[in-house]
């Protein structure tokens, strides 16, 4: 199995970032990581440009970093009430899921956000104040809090007695 070292040109996920330098298989190097651009060999003339890659991604991960706090700032600074469906003694029909707060997230600040993001264990089905935490970056945590409220249902004595009306009613027989 030869294999032989490169530099990473741009992120490449599991593999290293950009001006890091790696030791991959050479088909994976020759058949994909060369003809994309997203690597180049290690000759003299590369190792004199890596200092310049080095500078692009730290300017790049400053650029992110700087995004993910303000991010941040917006989230915590949200008020937020979802709406839990709930029957009369108070037992839930349904529960709020990683997705729903995401899908939540991006109607209220415009920007998407991935649901795995989210660090939620479990969907969350009880009324009250819940804090669950987002993963933006690995050096920043924003905390997005909300409230959940209970649906007001309509008593079951009253449905009951709709359709106890309806049941009375003369039913039209067709042929």
């Amino acid at each position: 199995m030869p294999s032989t070292q490169i530099i990473l040109t741009e992120n490449v996920p599991g593999l290293g970032a950009e001006a890091d330098v790696v030791k991959v298989r050479r088909g994976y190097a020759r058949n994909f990581l060369l003809p994309t651009g997203k690597a180049d060999e290690v000759t003299p003339r590369t190792m004199r440009q890596l200092d310049a890659l080095k500078a692009k991604r730290a300017e790049r991960e400053g650029r992110e970093l700087n995004e993910a706090e303000e991010f941040a700032r917006r989230i915590g600074k949200l008020k937020v009430t979802f709406i839990l469906q709930t029957g009369e003694t108070g037992k839930a029909f349904g529960s709020i899921t990683a997705h729903d707060l995401a899908e939540r997230l991006q109607q209220e600040l415009g920007r998407q956000v991935d649901r795995h993001l989210l660090v939620l264990e479990h969907p969350i089905k009880t009324t009250g104040e819940h804090e669950v935490p987002l993963k933006l970056h690995h050096d920043v945590t924003a905390k997005f809090k909300f409230n959940v409220k209970s649906s007001e249902e309509p008593k079951p004595e009253a449905a009951a007695e709709e359709s106890a009306d309806k049941s009375r009613a003369p039913r039209k027989r067709t042929k």
